[in-house]
């Protein structure tokens, strides 16, 4: 990523992270919870209002779009892979209550006293894309190349290189992938 001095803000202190790649920008403006937790490629932007209370491992060339929110806590992972875009105002739920009255839903409550809880793993493979105020929910795997357009609303595993719109979302059409895979290549992917 070129640097235009006069557009340089406030980082946050990238020192905090279990590990931090090259040409990475992280806005002093997110909240990262647990930054031992977090390992960061290269090439990555993570703009103003990013909050992310899990562990992550983030991919070479990935943006993090303003305004995410990925909750879950220390026991779920968000992974997203090289190449990939999370569009502003998504909301990416690696863990969250059942919300069946097994018990109370704050995490404020005791344990004993809980709702039972979904913790798990969020994937987003190479080359997927997540737009504008997506909510995709605990244990989904978005497949290689997949999109999903914004204010959808994932539950389920997705398939590689194809377009989801809806609530739920629902498979439209294929993506084409010959020119991503080869720009991937020669940039030594």
């Amino acid at each position: 990523m070129a640097t235009n001095p006069q557009l340089q803000s406030p980082q946050f202190d990238k020192s905090l992270l279990k590990s931090c790649g090259e040409d990475v920008f992280i806005s002093a403006n997110v909240e990262i919870r647990r930054p031992h937790l977090v390992t960061v490629g290269s090439h990555v932007a993570i703009d103003s209002g990013v909050y992310l209370t899990t562990a992550a491992e983030i991919g070479d060339y990935t943006h993090l779009s303003p305004y995410l929110t990925i909750i879950g806590g220390a026991q779920s992972t968000l992974v997203v892979e090289h190449f990939v875009t999370i569009a502003a105002g998504s909301r990416l739920i690696c863990g969250s209550d059942h919300f069946m009255g097994d018990g109370f839903t704050s995490v404020t409550v005791p344990e004993e006293f809980r709702d039972s809880v979904d913790l798990g793993t969020i994937r987003c493979e190479k080359f997927s894309g997540i737009g504008t105020n997506v909510v995709i929910m605990p244990n989904v795997t978005i497949g290689e190349g997949c999109v999903i357009g914004a204010c959808s609303l994932v539950t389920a595993d997705t398939e590689p290189w194809t377009v989801y719109v809806g609530v739920p979302a629902r498979p439209v059409k294929v993506r084409p992938r010959e020119k991503m895979l080869e720009y991937a290549k020669r940039l030594g992917y």
